[in-house]
């Protein structure tokens, strides 16, 4: 929206503006801790030696990895392939956030409730079929909306979950490993964007919702092979108490 107003160098400054005011909150608010021992990078990413953790990482990889592949191209998609007109995008796009919020806030509760492995490929099952749906789905704003929210909502119901579920792997490594597990969703993010980028030059914009609906599908067979402990579960509540 910003955009079409202002011109889209806007969209960077307001970025730049709510960096700044972010900055001043976090300063004015936030007491003054001191942080915990600082561990050596080699000892950091001696934990990808281990076969759960390279394992637990690569759901994550392949998670958001087949997410990107689709969402770089979200907004050519919505305008060629499925038909929404440009009067309509800036709705679609803030639907789709909301949705991503909302699908946030589900996946931690039901981690909660049903448990790491039912939250996890229940939600990516629900991420693949809505990037099927999308593919075949046209020229039916309401449809595609409604798409869209069950995309957004189902691949960010995997978020809080997947944090939880490697913090269980390695209790006592756990902020490490949710370090790494930051830097490999903006690797997977990359390396989607830019497989993506080869499917729309090689293929077509339309393929990029199948390869990515099999990324998270390879993420799927990742959690089986990984089936979810419930000693670690014990075990990193202990910690954390």
């Amino acid at each position: 929206m910003m955009a079409e107003a202002f011109g889209w160098k806007s969209v960077f400054g307001g970025i730049a503006l709510f960096g700044i005011i972010a900055m001043i909150v976090i300063f004015m608010t936030i007491p003054r801790t001191k942080g915990e021992e600082s561990v050596p990078l080699l000892q950091q990413l001696a934990l990808l030696k281990k076969k759960k953790v390279a394992i637990g990482l690569s759901i994550t990889f392949f998670w958001l990895g087949g997410y990107s592949i689709a969402y770089t191209y979200l907004t050519p998609y919505l305008l060629t392939v499925s038909g929404i007109s440009s009067d309509l995008l800036s709705t679609a796009l803030l639907i789709f956030g909301i949705a991503s919020l909302v699908g946030s806030k589900f996946g931690g509760y039901s981690t909660d409730r049903w448990g790491v492995a039912a939250t996890l490929i229940g939600g990516m099952a629900l991420h693949i079929l809505m990037l099927i749906l999308l593919s075949v789905v046209s020229n039916s704003t309401a449809a595609v909306f409604a798409i869209l929210i069950l995309w957004s909502f189902s691949a960010w119901s995997s978020g809080p979950t997947q944090q939880y579920h490697l913090a269980t792997l390695e209790p006592k490594s756990s902020g490490v490993l949710l370090g790494l597990n930051q830097s490999m969703m903006q690797l997977s993010m990359a390396a989607g964007a830019g497989i993506g980028g080869i499917a729309v030059e090689k293929v077509s914009l339309a393929s990029v919702t199948w390869i990515g609906a099999v990324g998270v599908a390879v993420a799927i067979v990742a959690i089986l092979a990984l089936p979810h402990s419930r000693s670690n579960q014990k075990e990193v509540n202990a910690v954390h108490s």
